[in-house]
């Protein structure tokens, strides 16, 4: 492994609990301190729901946390089944409905908590806020892949709404072919990438489609060649990967690499196959400090997770998105047993 020695413990719900108040979830951390004066958006509440209801202790402050970001995505969602972004700190609403990323975020979380929360009266109303949520339809790709994950799991667990199963497939519409020679399903690797395969293979698996299954555990692997490197994961930077780019890039963000052990547990979960259980213990690791600059990405002490892999280092500032993406990343290694 790159870096010190890795100590394998688990990281705790302590920073995740100090960027919550009785609103929502801050975005934004300067170092631990959570940035009070940038407010809270929906992007990061929907990754926190997903966490929670996914969380297999349910402690009184996780289902505390639970019903808060609930109400919180419930009072974001317009009658037009768009969804409001940033609120500020004192609770309004600061821009007005749109259908930009995190209203497919906002549709993942939610959908992830109408299928696996243990509350059955959580379930209903987040499964309520999906079926909202699904009257709209957003342009961007991304967007629509977040909102077929959040519909892939209701239909994967039995719930055949038209409504919902309208949302999958347009979802998964907008996924193009893989090119040839580059085998990825975009012109060039953006963010939040190894989702795209997800999203296929979910919905594969949802739809009773073995073609798309395979066109979602082709892009994964393909994803994966990419993005390894000496043994470790070498996630796409900010700036994007296009065919014939060699070598690290950074900024590397922690949700893209959470986004590769979640696409890699649900390639497992759907396969059987174990060969998807290596992803998932190279995600984690990643975490630990087995990445390009071999500095650890998560305080297992506080549970939070570091802004960005740099060159030189990190970012040391601890936000929201990437405090989930740790958590996030540590559920699929725990429960895979690759923690």
């Amino acid at each position: 492994m790159r870096g010190s020695a890795l100590t394998l413990t688990s990281p705790t719900l302590d920073h995740l609990i100090s960027l919550t108040d009785e609103v929502g979830l801050f975005e934004h951390a300067l170092g631990s301190e959570p940035r009070r004066e940038h407010g809270y958006c929906v992007d990061d509440v929907g990754r926190g729901l997903l966490v929670c209801a996914r969380e297999p202790e349910t402690t009184l402050m996780v289902s505390a946390l639970t019903e808060l970001y609930l109400q919180f995505l419930e009072s974001a969602i317009a009658p037009d089944g768009r969804s409001h972004n940033r609120r500020s700190a004192d609770g309004v609403w600061t821009d007005e409905p749109g259908d930009g990323d995190w209203w497919g975020r906002a549709a993942w979380g939610l959908g992830v908590a109408a299928s696996r929360a243990p509350s059955a009266l959580t379930r209903t109303r987040a499964r309520h806020a999906v079926l909202q949520l699904a009257t709209a339809r957003s342009p961007h790709p991304r967007a629509m892949t977040f909102a077929a994950l959040g519909a892939g799991e209701l239909v994967l667990a039995g719930d055949r709404d038209p409504a919902l199963l309208a949302l999958l497939r347009d979802g998964l519409a907008v996924i193009p072919n893989a090119s040839p020679g580059w085998d990825w399903p975009e012109p060039r690797l953006r963010y939040g990438n190894a989702s795209v395969a997800e999203a296929l293979i979910l919905g594969g698996a949802a739809l009773n489609d073995a073609a798309l299954t395979a066109r979602g555990l082709a892009a994964l692997d393909a994803l994966l060649r990419l993005e390894t490197r000496d043994g470790h994961l070498s996630v796409t930077g900010t700036a994007g990967r296009a065919p014939g780019d060699t070598g690290a890039q950074f900024d590397q963000q922690p949700i893209e690499v959470a986004a590769i052990a979640d696409a890699a547990a649900r390639a497992f979960d759907v396969t059987g196959n174990p060969r998807w259980l290596e992803p998932v213990r190279l995600a984690w690791a990643w975490f630990l400090g087995d990445n390009d600059s071999g500095v650890p990405m998560v305080h297992l002490a506080s549970g939070a997770g570091f802004d960005g892999l740099e060159r030189d280092g990190r970012n040391d500032n601890r936000g929201a998105e990437s405090t989930l993406a740790a958590l996030s990343t540590h559920q699929q290694a725990r429960r895979l047993g690759q923690a």
